[in-house]
């Protein structure tokens, strides 16, 4: 069986932009399709899905659970733990490892605290 072409019909509304207003119209494009998928991976986490990403940023299992269970004891993890773990290695002008363990030691929250508020 052989597939019709209907290139010529379906590319109409695109043939008269210029390089530049089909590279606008493919971001346009990208962000409808992946803007659910960002606000649904605000809403949807576990502490599985956050060790995994901690793992991934170089942190071993005991840092990563015990992290996450400090971070989810403070309601914040929907924050995503690899971002509350970048934003204080950032503010600290260190990498993730120290904060991290900085932030198992019970140091640093204040950075938290002042990004998202409150803390338990």
């Amino acid at each position: 069986m052989e597939r019709q072409d209907d290139f010529a019909r379906r590319r109409e509304h695109l043939k008269d932009l210029s390089e530049e207003e089909l590279y606008q119209r493919f971001w346009q494009l990208t962000e409808e399709i992946v803007s659910p998928l960002v606000d649904m991976a605000k809403t949807h986490t576990s502490p599985s899905i956050e060790r995994s990403v901690l793992l991934r940023m170089g942190l071993d299992s005991m840092q990563a659970k015990e992290l996450v269970k400090k971070i989810g004891d403070r309601e914040l993890l929907s924050k995503g733990a690899g971002h509350v773990l970048l934003k204080v290695a950032e503010e600290k002008g260190i990498d993730v490892k120290e904060a991290a363990q900085g932030l198992i030691e019970d140091r640093y929250w204040e950075i938290v605290d002042a990004q998202w508020g409150g803390g338990k």
